[in-house]
């Protein structure tokens, strides 16, 4: 028996949320698994350090500006990242955002601003990479979710966040189940209390010393932990994975 390949060899990926946190390990562990990565964030100084970082681990990047709440940007850019780099095969979205407030005096617009970004923007990307795939045959995604899709975390206000998560994991089973039979697979995955730049503010601290006395393996993950779950999910070794939520939480929710 052959084992199955995790390697991405000569596969070319598209990351949005590239520039920072759990986007850009994941981005940079592409590189250093054979693919060609395409970075797709705000401008700004970290999107050139994520592509310096691909290419320091012997991959080809490209930096693309943009919004995933515009589905033009998110068409150029997967129109880019062909002409640039070959056909997408591969895609991580990872774009997202987070903040905080009582239910009840939650504004429309914190609602709808987190819904934007963390499900619309989202679909539009998967929307913009699916075509792509489709139009070969060939193709894997894999979505950031969370825990807080499947859970809702104790002491933190944030209904907005955890419905958009939720969202998040069943658009992406609804996808899977579309594309199934024509060569694209769709996966999420549902991260834990990682230590991405947002959890580890000085600001924050009495809170993350609860999060890791929380959580079973005593501790957050790193953003690197994520990257063998996404790695897994788009490789050959996942041929028969579609649909498939995979919670990266150190155990959280079996308590």
């Amino acid at each position: 028996m052959t084992l199955p390949s995790f390697r991405l060899d000569q596969q070319t990926a598209l990351v949005t949320g590239a520039a920072s946190g759990i986007g850009r390990a994941i981005a940079a562990g592409l590189a250093r698994s054979g693919a060609n990565v395409a970075c797709f964030d705000l401008p700004g100084p970290g999107l050139d350090e994520a592509c310096k970082e691909i290419e320091a681990a012997g991959g080809r990047a490209l930096p693309i500006s943009g919004d995933v709440t515009d589905a033009a940007s998110l068409t150029a850019a997967v129109e880019q990242t062909r002409s640039t780099l070959g056909p997408l095969t591969l895609a991580v979205n990872s774009a997202g955002i987070a903040n905080a407030s009582p239910a009840e005096e939650m504004t429309r617009e914190q609602w709808q601003r987190v819904l934007d970004i963390n499900v619309t923007g989202l679909f539009l990307s998967c929307q913009a990479e699916g075509r792509a795939m489709l139009d070969h045959g060939r193709g894997a995604i894999v979505n950031i979710a969370s825990m807080s899709g499947t859970i809702v975390n104790r002491g933190l206000l944030q209904a907005h966040y955890n419905a958009s998560k939720a969202a998040v994991i069943h658009l992406t089973r609804s996808l899977a189940m579309e594309w199934c039979r024509r060569g694209v697979r769709v996966n999420s995955i549902s991260p834990g209390y990682t230590a991405t730049p947002m959890n580890t503010r000085p600001e924050v601290a009495d809170q993350v010393r609860q999060f890791e006395a929380d959580t079973p393996l005593g501790r957050m993950a790193t953003v690197d932990e994520m990257v063998g779950p996404a790695v897994f999910l788009l490789s050959e070794a996942a041929a028969f994975c579609t649909g498939v939520d995979l919670l990266v939480d150190g155990g959280f929710t079996c308590w």
